[in-house]
C-alpha cells in the first residue's frame, strides 16, 4: 500500500539485463528492478553484522522467533528506502536540468561508487582473510549480548530482534543500494526483489549462521558484490544513454 503512491519509472522498465540466458528469461516473467535487488542485497548480507545478529538472537532465543522480527525489520527498512529513492526519481525538473534523469544519474554514481570500493577492498585482502567479518560479528555478540533475554514472552523477543536488526541495517550498504535501486528501477520489483533477497539471507542466518561463517569468504563476496554494482552501473547507463 504504501508503495501504491509512487510512480513507476517509465525508463526503468526499459532497461537492459546482462545478456545471460537465465538472467535473460528470469527478467522477462519478473518486474524490472527485482533480479537486481535480490542478487545484490542477498551479497551485501551474508557475513554482514545483521546477519550475525539474527543468527545470534537464534541461538540465544529460537529460530522462528529470530527470522520473524529479523525479516521485519529489513521489510520495513526496505519500504522506506524504496520511498527513499521514489523521492529521488520524483524530484521535479528545474531550470537547465529540465529534462535531465538525475534519479539515473545518482543510481549509476552509487553503483560505481559501491562497485570500485568493494573491488578495491577485495584486491586488498589476503586469500582467507575474514577481519572485516570478524569485526561485524563481534559488535554483534556485543549487542545481542545487551539484550535481557530471560522469561521475556515471544512477542517481546520478536521486538526486540526487529529493534536491533531495524538499528542495524540504518546506513548499511543495502540499504543504501536498495535507494539507489528504486531511483533507476520499477520500485515493485525492487522492493519484492530486496525483501526476497533479506528474507533468504535471513532465513541462512537463523539456521547455520555461526556455522555458515566459518566458510564464507569475504574476499570472494566482495569480488562478487563490486562486479554486479558495475554491471548494474553499466545497465542502468544503457538505459539512460
Amino acid at each position: 500500500l504504501f508503495l501504491a503512491g509512487f510512480p513507476t519509472a517509465s525508463h526503468a522498465m526499459s532497461l537492459d539485463m546482462p545478456s545471460i540466458p537465465i538472467v535473460t528469461s528470469l527478467a522477462s516473467v519478473l518486474p524490472s528492478g527485482f533480479v537486481e535487488a535480490i542478487s545484490l542485497i542477498l551479497l551485501s548480507e551474508l557475513g554482514d553484522k545483521t546477519f550475525f545478529v539474527a543468527g545470534l538472537f537464534a541461538m540465544k532465543t529460537n529460530q522462528v522467533i529470530s527470522f520473524i522480527g529479523s525479516i521485519g525489520a529489513l521489510a520495513v527498512m526496505t519500504v522506506i528506502a524504496v520511498g527513499i529513492g521514489q523521492v529521488f526519481h520524483s524530484v521535479p525538473d528545474l531550470g537547465p536540468l529540465q529534462g535531465v534523469p538525475l534519479d539515473d544519474y545518482c543510481a549509476i554514481a552509487a553503483f560505481l561508487y559501491f562497485g570500485v570500493k568493494l573491488l578495491v577492498e577485495a584486491s586488498q585482502m589476503s586469500e582467507g582473510d575474514k577481519s572485516a567479518m570478524e569485526e561485524e560479528l563481534e559488535e554483534a555478540e556485543e549487542e545481542v549480548a545487551k539484550q535481557a533475554l530471560d522469561q521475556q514472552t515471544p512477542l517481546s523477543l520478536i521486538a526486540q530482534a526487529f529493534s536491533l536488526v531495524f538499528a542495524a541495517e540504518v546506513g548499511d550498504r543495502s540499504f543504501l543500494a536498495t535507494i539507489a535501486l528504486s531511483s533507476a528501477y520499477n520500485p515493485y520489483g525492487v522492493a519484492a526483489g530486496a525483501i526476497a533477497g533479506h528474507a533468504i539471507a535471513t532465513g541462512i542466518a537463523v539456521v547455520s549462521g555461526s556455522v555458515l561463517a566459518k566458510y564464507l569468504s569475504p574476499r570472494l563476496i566482495s569480488y562478487i558484490s563490486g562486479t554486479l554494482f558495475i554491471v548494474f552501473a553499466g545497465t542502468t547507463a544503457l538505459g539512460v544513454f
